[in-house]
């Protein structure tokens, strides 16, 4: 594993920031209201040991946004918030007062919306100071338990590194706690680092 010191952690928060703040601007449009998304922090483990307490995982059901990015390195980047949570911000997004079985309805394709802007707002502000082009595919959305997420997360070899984003989003006044995790190989994480170096060593 390439060694990511604390500036290269406090750089790749700081990149992820700008992208939230673009993400907060287009979802501010959606729902009329103001956004705030933040990244207090930033890590980078290995795959088997990523485990609930990492990603705030309880006992309950959790909406993942599932995403593949293809460039310089390439990652699946996935979304989650609790259900509950997601309903709520559905609902935020919806702008109506609806059941939750009304919401429901809407819940993928709100869902699908909502990460496809996160994500890409992230993914692009990367990019943009790194000057690269990455590819995205489409957005999909499933709900399942913290088992199943972590299962998930441990068994894809080929990618043996997790990067978490810890997000703090808050729609009129709500806040939500939820994660961004990426899926990384090996050589997409050396790849990472060394884009790292080179943008810090532009800045000092």
């Amino acid at each position: 594993m390439s060694s990511l010191s604390e500036l290269h952690l406090d750089a790749l928060a700081e990149v992820f920031s700008i992208g939230a703040g673009r993400a907060a601007l287009s979802l501010s449009e959606i729902v009329g209201d103001e956004v705030r998304i933040s990244v207090p922090s930033v890590q980078i483990i290995n795959s088997e040991d990523i485990n609930s307490a990492t990603l705030s995982l309880n006992n309950g059901r959790f909406g993942a946004v599932n995403q593949h990015f293809r460039g310089p390195f390439n990652a699946e980047a996935v979304l989650l918030f609790t259900e509950d949570q997601a309903l709520k911000i559905v609902g935020d997004m919806m702008g109506s007062q609806m059941s939750i079985d009304e919401l429901a309805e809407f819940e993928h394709e709100a869902m699908c919306e909502l990460g496809n802007i996160i994500l890409n707002a992230c993914l692009s502000a990367m990019a943009d100071i790194f000057s690269f082009t990455l590819e995205s595919s489409l957005p999909d959305y499933a709900v399942a338990s913290a088992d199943e997420i972590l299962h998930r997360l441990k068994e894809n070899s080929t990618q043996p590194y997790i990067m978490v984003l810890h997000i703090d989003l808050t729609i009129e006044k709500r806040h939500t706690a939820g994660n961004l995790v990426f899926l990384l190989s090996s050589a997409s994480l050396d790849n990472l680092v060394s884009h790292l170096d080179q943008f810090l060593g532009n800045i000092t």
